[in-house]
């Protein structure tokens, strides 16, 4: 009886992250024409920084908790899943336009970032100073983002519900916000319906971290990269996958060892490097005829896909 209402509520809560995603989708795009912002930039912060919230509150509360290996396996798997599953899916639906801008600019921050993430976890801890060093770098890729994401005209108007106007209504940030908060509410009672489910499976704090929970609050990025690319609005689909992978390494990860040092399972290494090369994967495909193509969507998800594998036959 309980697996039976733990799936229904899954069922059920996977129609709220669509429904929330489309609202979110289109009041984002309707913003940035408004604001003169690129649909990238809109993608690579206020859109990454909402679906990055479950990540947050989870990290965030299981560190309070002592619970650092959800913790910290809740963000790499997140950080994972976005790009195998969720931007490969993405891709699979329609071919996604990328540009300069985000190889040589995100891409260069994500990979980076990625890299120092490892080394300070080489240790298996991730120190109080060691997170302000994230946070910091985190608030000047904020900085730089704005700087340099103004548009030199204005973006062409989406089909949108929105009334075309220089100012933004009301309305537009009425629907984000219910929009935003309708994939927060469905992606928490998914991922307690989901880890009910592992731990009557039987499987480690680290594999459910890293594997249940990390999809779980990963599901906000991916109704909104899917509905995104759908509608054909690449730089939000593409630039909220990489902006939440940003946010949750430097601000989601930072915060929460600030708050306490990060103790963490030897499991992390192995899950650090396929980070890394996941990374380095996705910023070839950016490079290659400047679109992530069918092809190179199912490559990520295959390799998304041997990821949860291993890590469940490592438990």
């Amino acid at each position: 009886m309980v697996i039976i209402t733990d799936i229904s509520i899954i069922l059920i809560c996977l129609i709220g992250l669509t429904k929330g995603a489309s609202w979110l989708v289109d009041s984002a795009v309707s913003i940035a024409e408004k604001m003169g912002i690129s649909q990238m930039v809109i993608g690579l912060t206020i859109v990454a920084f909402g679906t990055s919230a479950p990540e947050f509150g989870v990290t965030v509360l299981a560190a309070l908790k002592g619970a650092s290996d959800i913790s910290v396996g809740n963000v790499v798997g997140s950080n994972i899943f976005n790009l195998g599953f969720i931007l490969g899916g993405a891709a699979l639906v329609k071919s996604l336009r990328t540009d300069k801008k985000l190889l040589y600019r995100d891409g260069a921050v994500l990979l980076s970032g990625t890299i120092l993430l490892t080394l300070f976890l080489y240790n298996l801890r991730l120190s109080r100073i060691e997170g302000a060093m994230l946070f910091l770098l985190l608030l000047f890729y904020i900085a730089l983002l704005f700087k340099n994401g103004k548009t030199p005209k204005p973006a062409p108007q989406s089909n949108s519900i929105y009334p075309p106007s220089k100012r933004i209504h009301l309305w537009t940030l009425l629907i984000f916000i219910a929009g935003l908060a309708t994939i927060l509410l469905s992606s928490h009672f998914l991922v307690e319906s989901a880890v009910n489910l592992a731990r009557i499976i039987g499987v480690s704090e680290w594999v459910i971290g890293v594997t249940i929970i990390a999809a779980g609050t990963s599901m906000p990025e991916f109704a909104t990269s899917v509905i995104a690319a759908i509608r054909g609005h690449h730089g939000i689909s593409i630039g909220n996958l990489i902006g939440s992978d940003i946010f949750n390494m430097f601000g989601v990860l930072g915060i929460a060892a600030i708050i306490r040092t990060l103790p963490i399972d030897i499991s992390a290494r192995s899950s650090l490097l396929m980070l890394i090369m996941m990374v380095v994967f996705v910023l070839l495909f950016i490079r290659t005829g400047w679109a992530i193509s069918r092809k190179e969507g199912l490559f990520l998800v295959f390799i998304g896909l041997i990821r949860w594998v291993l890590d469940f036959l490592s438990n």
